[in-house]
């Protein structure tokens, strides 16, 4: 598989789209779309084709319809695309990542709870 994950926002778009529904036709990615979003057929299509020369979709034909499968899993492509946040952004320093997000954000009591839970649950796991 392709190392390049880099995504243009209407390719990421569209791929959220084929994550949740699993794969599909230009079609059904279309219908998936918010009544909002103007995109023609033709460009739906094309984006779709650009992804699978990627590497990050695969087609199956057929008929005269191509069905569209993922081949880069949404958690792949998090965990590249958080790698590289921390590595461009923060010099690949986690630590000012997780400080940047928490000082940055309104977190609630829960949110930081929930927060906690994780890093305890981690700390165990590399205790352990």
């Amino acid at each position: 598989m392709s190392e390049n994950f880099n995504l243009t926002p209407v390719e990421l778009e569209l791929m959220d789209i084929l994550w949740k529904i699993g794969h599909g036709t230009v079609r059904d990615v279309m219908s998936k779309l918010s009544p909002h979003r103007a995109l023609a057929y033709t460009s739906v299509s094309t984006i779709l084709r650009i992804l699978q020369e990627k590497k990050i979709l695969t087609a199956e034909k057929i008929g005269r319809q191509h069905i569209y499968h993922p081949t880069l899993s949404k958690q792949t492509f998090a965990s590249y695309s958080v790698k590289k946040i921390v590595n461009q952004v923060f010099s690949g320093n986690s630590v000012e990542l997780v400080s940047y997000l928490m000082n940055k954000n309104d977190l609630s009591q829960d949110d930081i709870i929930e927060i906690q839970k994780l890093l305890d649950a981690k700390k165990k796991e590399i205790i352990a």
